[in-house]
């Protein structure tokens, strides 16, 4: 278990003692997508889905996915948010819908999961939402691409 955090030395879960590390801002984005069928790409660009507007909602569900984070992923920390933006693109030669979010905050560990998360429940919402045409959807390419922050810096997907 050398190396993972979340393990104890007897290979035991726990969660990581944050309390002596700084506080700083921090701040990571996740990106990921929804690959559909051209007809239901149509129906989501053209606005004419049943539910509603399927982009504004599976972005609200995403700014609430990064919230709550700490209650879905057992070991990670309730963090004092600052900021969340989750972009929803529709991209034609998917077809489908690309995410990313962003999350900030200022304290002592990141936000990679609150953006991880974020991106998965906008993503969610996007499926939930045009289920009735699309059941074959496809959700995937769900990766951090910037952290920073923090002991161990910055990162940046290549």
């Amino acid at each position: 278990m050398a190396g993972l955090t979340h393990f104890d030395g007897k290979g035991d879960a726990h969660m990581v003692d944050v309390s002596e590390k700084a506080v700083t801002s921090r701040v990571a984005t996740a990106e990921g997508w929804v690959k559909m069928a051209r007809e239901t790409f149509d129906i989501i660009t053209e606005g004419r889905a049943k539910k509603g507007d399927v982009l504004g909602v599976a972005r609200l569900a995403g700014i609430m996915g990064a919230k709550q984070c700490a209650s879905l992923i057992p070991l990670c920390h309730p963090l004092p948010i600052t900021k969340v933006s989750v972009e929803l693109a529709p991209d034609a030669a998917l077809p489908g819908i690309r995410i990313q979010a962003t999350v900030k905050t200022t304290g002592q560990t990141g936000v990679e999961m609150e953006a991880l998360t974020a991106v998965n429940i906008a993503a969610l919402t996007v499926y939930d939402m045009s289920k009735a045409v699309d059941k074959a959807m496809e959700i995937g390419g769900i990766r951090v691409i910037l952290k920073d922050g923090g002991k161990s810096g910055r990162y940046e997907a290549p």
